[in-house]
């Protein structure tokens, strides 16, 4: 709608809009050039050679396995249906925890694989700082046969031997 008090042909100013520039027709004014860019772009970075990773190896195994418990190993997947033996800890007992072993066909993603003598013996992520330095051992008496465990790392174990508290 028009005003009554503006006649038609009178523009509003226009402050916030930018100046248009409309080019001349003739070619004649610009340099050939002009219309291409001025500033010249940055060439690429040039690609850096990947230097190789190191490879981590431990200095000492995780845990040492006896000969006694080498050969129970052995015999172990020797038998109908070879497993490897996958050694953890639970929260169980009157110490706080207790060792867990179990039969796996294949270690997890962030399992630690101890390899002694050619026998292969997987520990579970989560028991790794509570197992390593230890030393694993068939023992066989009167009454039972069962893998021992010689920790370093216990600082307090029940009195029937079946729980244990790590030093943090």
């Amino acid at each position: 709608m028009m005003s009554a008090h503006r006649p038609a042909n009178q523009h509003l100013p226009l402050a916030d809009s930018p100046p248009v520039v409309i080019p001349s027709t003739s070619a004649s004014t610009l340099d050939r050039d002009a219309s291409a860019p001025q500033t010249a772009a940055r060439p690429p970075p040039t690609p850096r050679a990947e230097k190789p990773r190191p490879k981590l190896r431990a200095t000492k195994a995780a845990l040492t396995i006896t000969s006694d418990a080498v050969e129970r190993l052995r015999a172990l997947q020797r038998g109908p249906t070879p497993q490897l033996i996958r050694i953890g800890v639970r929260n169980k007992g009157c110490a706080g925890l207790s060792y867990h072993l179990e039969y796996v066909d294949k270690p997890e993603k962030f399992d630690e694989v101890v390899e002694q003598d050619g026998v292969r013996v997987v520990i579970d992520s989560k028991a790794l700082f509570s197992i390593i330095g230890s030393e694993m051992t068939w023992t066989e008496d009167a009454l039972s046969s069962k893998f021992t465990f010689k920790n370093p790392n216990i600082k307090d174990a029940c009195g029937c031997g079946e729980s244990f508290t790590v030093t943090q």
